[in-house]
């Protein structure tokens, strides 16, 4: 009689007392790709949808091409926030300078013009309560929010209020999205999904 072996467990990282750290990030063994630290926990990225990857594609290349001298743009990328937070947003738009070193893993929040997160099933509470309190703690000046609402995208647009350091509401843009800061876009958010074919009239 054959007896098979014992499936083995996995083996989870046991964080530390006071939890990770954003060091912690580039020196932790096995991490999967795009994993985020929030209040000393590890997060990790579920599989993407094609919106979302569309999503980040077309903000990645409208913002990049828009963007002034003086300001790069890069796609999935962390910001050190604090000791215990290192998000990593879909899109960001950085201070030129700040993304110049190609062995960077990270930029420092205050080198940070605009946060972009595409939200998914998965993350819509951390886009929605979590991270924009921390992105504002950080005195990032603008936040956007892309929402997949029946295959359409829906961005909603916040700024940084300075006297109150959090976060109001500016805009929130279906169709189209024309905003003038941090600098002036023009972005027709129809593109983001493929269009619908017309019903056969046979």
């Amino acid at each position: 009689m054959s007896i098979e072996p014992e499936a083995s467990e996995p083996r989870w990282a046991v964080p530390p007392e006071g939890g990770w750290t954003a060091d912690d990030l580039d020196t932790l063994p096995n991490l999967p790709p795009h994993t985020e630290l929030i209040d000393g926990s590890l997060v990790f990225s579920c599989p993407q949808t094609v919106f979302h990857a569309r999503a980040v594609s077309f903000f990645g290349e409208q913002l990049r091409a828009a963007a002034p001298p003086g300001a790069d743009t890069i796609s999935r990328f962390t910001i050190d926030i604090d000791r215990h937070n290192r998000p990593e947003p879909d899109v960001i738009v950085v201070r030129e300078g700040a993304g110049r070193s190609m062995d960077r893993t990270r930029v420092p929040g205050e080198s940070v013009l605009l946060v972009v997160e595409v939200a998914s099933e998965d993350s819509l509470s951390r886009d929605r309560e979590t991270k924009p309190v921390k992105y504002a703690r950080a005195a990032i000046p603008h936040y956007w929010r892309v929402e997949n609402h029946d295959g359409r995208a829906v961005v909603y647009v916040f700024e940084r209020e300075p006297a109150t350091g959090a976060y109001t509401s500016t805009g929130i843009f279906h169709d189209r999205m024309k905003v003038s800061v941090p600098f002036a876009v023009d972005l027709e958010l129809t593109a983001i999904t493929p269009r619908r074919r017309a019903a056969d009239p046979r």
